[in-house]
This record gives structure tokens, sequence and C-alpha cells, in this order.
């Protein structure tokens, strides 16, 4: 497996397709081995909002990876728990995070961000190819982000764009929380090394010789003190990036000598989906979603239910 589902040519055509809207050529790819991604390295940005944290003082900002071409996820998070900009008394701010887009169309879809952009004034969009084996280049881009642009706000939180949020109890369980060096969410204790190359996620023991993992935090959902990225940025510098990212972060974690923590709750955060009752709902903080053909809708029912619901 590479880093990158394109080859030098596609690197090339993506590069002229996008001259108008992004900064000069790349450097020509060239793959660090298999396994791993090209970080530490240089990226840029060619949508930004580096103002926005400055100019609204956010106690928590939302940052979601999402796939380029996916503006109903974008649509409907704004719509719900993505669009609750005070919480508590508490200012929060919703970001989307994306790569580059590759194959046909390209410049198309890259004029739709750029009027989407100007509508909502919510997308972050960097100079890495967006795909798979890139999230842990996007893990770590957004934490610079946070660092160079939202060092003013307290915590910030990654969350998959096919999770549901329940924002009141999140703001409600960051009221008390740790001001620094803190991270949690799920957290993997003991989790073993896939050794199957057939697996998804299969690292040799060339790469990590341990059989398990350090503790980290599922990459459904986690929070982080704004403290952290700085810290995870200089760590990355000691630690070979590989592709899983939430388990690259625990192994940046681990260097740093700052274990992830399991929330105050431990029924916070769910990995297995959670069918919707009002009570149920009012305990969790973010849940995955049962992938069915009304996913969009049921998330619309979903968000519009929790949001009337106060934390406990």
């Amino acid at each position: 497996m590479t880093n990158r589902t394109a080859t030098n040519t596609q690197d090339s055509v993506v590069t002229q397709q996008l001259a108008q809207t992004m900064p000069p050529s790349l450097v020509p790819y060239k793959s660090p081995g298999l396994y791993l991604v090209e970080y530490p390295y240089k990226y840029s940005f060619i949508i930004n909002e580096p103002k926005t944290c400055e100019q609204q003082k956010p106690f928590l900002v939302l940052m979601v990876p999402v796939a380029l071409h996916n503006r109903a996820h974008r649509d409907i998070i704004r719509s719900t728990w993505g669009g609750e900009i005070l919480v508590l008394g508490k200012v929060v701010k919703l970001f989307f995070l994306l790569g580059l887009p590759t194959g046909e169309g390209v410049q198309q879809l890259q004029d739709q961000l750029l009027q989407e952009s100007q509508e909502h004034h919510d997308l972050l969009q960097s100079d890495f190819l967006d795909c798979y084996k890139n999230l842990t280049i996007k893990t770590m881009v957004m934490l610079e982000w946070l660092d160079s642009h939202c060092s003013i706000t307290s915590y910030a939180m990654k969350i998959d764009s096919d999770m549901f949020l329940n924002v009141p109890t999140l703001v409600h369980m960051l009221s008390s929380a740790p001001k620094t060096n803190y991270m949690t969410g799920l957290v993997a204790k003991g989790a073993a090394v896939l050794r199957d190359p057939r697996s998804k996620w299969f690292v040799p023991v060339e790469l990590y010789s341990s059989p398990k993992y350090p503790r980290y935090t599922l990459g459904l959902g986690y929070v982080l003190s704004i403290d952290l990225p700085k810290k995870l940025i200089l760590a990355s510098r000691h630690v070979k990036a590989i592709y899983i990212e939430d388990v690259y972060l625990g192994l940046c974690m681990q260097y740093l000598g700052i274990p992830p923590v399991d929330p105050p709750n431990w029924g916070y955060f769910q990995v297995i989906p959670v069918w919707y009752s009002r009570c149920a709902y009012s305990r969790l903080i973010a849940t995955t979603t049962h992938d069915d053909t009304n996913q969009v809708s049921s998330f619309w029912c979903l968000s519009t239910h929790i949001m009337q619901i106060q934390p406990p």
C-alpha cells in the first residue's frame, strides 16, 4: 500500500488544473515507503480562515475531516449540531478539513468548494491528496492549523462527518476538564498490532516491533486541550508517521509521556451505533450512526431532538 492514490502523472494533472486556486506547483512526490506517509512536510492552505478564531474567540473548535464531494454531510452538520454557535454560554466554532481532489471534474469540484467557502466560511483545504491513506497527513495539518490560527481557544475536537455529536454535553464535560495535556475519547488500551497483510490496518514488524499499541483515542472522535497541537507537532519530528492516524497520535502521545485519559463517563463515546431515545442521547457525547439510505434524514431528526436536551 502507498500513501497516495495518484501517480506522478496524476499529480502533474492535478497541479495544472488547480493552478488558479493553489500555490506554485508541488514538489515531485517521493514515497517514504509502504505504510508510512510523507510527514513532516511543508503543506500549505488553498482555502483558509486564518482570522476566525481571533475574531470569534471560541471555547471549543470542532474539526471535521470530510471527503471533498460530500457536500450533503457538510450541510446537514451545519444545519444540526454543527450550527450551535453559543452553547451553555460558550462559543463553539465548526470547520471542515479537506485535501486536494483527484480524478475527473477536478476544476469543477474546486470551483464548487470555493463557492461553498464564500457562503459558509468554514472550509479549510490543504495541498495534500485527499484519500484514506493520507488521513494521518490530514490530522497533522489540522494540528498545525490549530497551533497557528486557533491557539486562543481552550479545546478542539476532531470528529468524523458520519458521527452524531451532542454538543451541550461535550461543553458541559469540558467546563471541568483539565486545561493542559488533555486528550480523551474512546480510549483503546492494549490494542493488538494487526500483522495480516490482508488487513486494512496492517503494520509490519519492521515498522513497529511491539505486538501492542500504546493507549490511543479512536479516530471517530477525540477531544484535546489546545496546548497539545504544538506538542504533538514537535513529537512528530521523532516518530515515523504511519498511515493509521489515531494510532499515530497515540505513538506521539507516548513519546510525550502523556497518556490519553478516559472520559468521566464511560458511555460518552460510542463506537457501536446507539438507537435513538431521548434518555440515551442525553447521556452520550458522540456515537456512530446507522449506515442506511435514510441516514441524512435520520441524522436531521436526531440532531433536532438532541439540541433541545439539557446536559446532565
